[in-house]
């Protein structure tokens, strides 16, 4: 288990990974450094407290519920909460588009009083229930995974703001290896659903199948890493 999705990108990038779980955004940042990386499968999401059925998902900025913040508006000078600095819906989404759209561009710290990354969405979540930030951005199905286990309750939350669907998150393997390797591997994410001891894994993810997924259907986050360079480089 990685501590970061930079591990999962230096750990593939240098040969000493084969298979690995990315972020969308990681799994772009990754393949720049090296295009022998590919996505192959991701997971179908059931429909929970606050992730929608399908292969995508969303960022959400949430508050507590019983907090005065009632509007974006209502979130200047706060302190807000990201996952990761390589994390799509915990970092590229708000930077890229929240951003744009209260018209700092990524420069969040320009709209807040303060832009703290907090280790993860489960600790975002968790951060915004405990007070110790105001509000933050969260992965839909990582919400509901903190709900699922029992340290918060969906009326804990208020959504102010929600992203478009982004792509899960994408299984990638080494296209260095050989092609009947590489076959077996997406042949046994594909068909894993038709076993029915998988079913508590899939239970387990708020799942029901891996499904086929090529590099072209990330092409939305690499726009946005491509967006966002070009605000850096301002």
């Amino acid at each position: 288990m990685p501590t970061s999705y930079a591990s999962v990108i230096e750990g593939m990038v240098n040969g000493w990974v084969h298979i690995g779980v990315h972020g969308p955004n990681s799994y772009v940042l990754a393949r720049e450094k090296d295009p022998n990386l590919e996505v192959f499968a991701t997971y179908t999401k059931v429909k929970g407290h606050f992730q929608e059925e399908g292969p995508g998902y969303r960022a959400v900025l949430v508050v507590r519920s019983d907090s005065k913040f009632d509007s974006i508006e209502s979130l200047k000078g706060t302190i807000v909460g990201l996952a990761d600095p390589a994390s799509t819906s915990g970092n590229l989404m708000p930077r890229m588009v929240f951003g744009d759209e209260i018209g700092t561009g990524p420069e969040l710290e320009k709209y807040f009083s303060k832009v703290v990354y907090t280790g993860g969405h489960d600790q975002s979540a968790l951060a915004v229930k405990e007070g110790r930030v105001d509000d933050a951005f969260v992965a839909t199905h990582r919400l509901d995974n903190v709900i699922d286990r029992g340290l918060a309750a969906p009326e804990d939350y208020r959504v102010l703001w929600q992203s478009g669907i982004i792509p899960q998150d994408p299984m990638v393997y080494r296209t260095d290896l050989c092609e009947p390797i590489k076959a077996a591997i997406k042949e046994a994410f594909l068909t894993l659903h038709e076993n029915p001891d998988a079913k508590p894994f899939f239970d387990g993810i708020k799942s029901t199948k891996f499904v086929a997924m090529q590099d072209s259907d990330y092409g939305i986050i690499r726009k946005l890493v491509d967006a966002e360079k070009k605000a850096e480089g301002q």
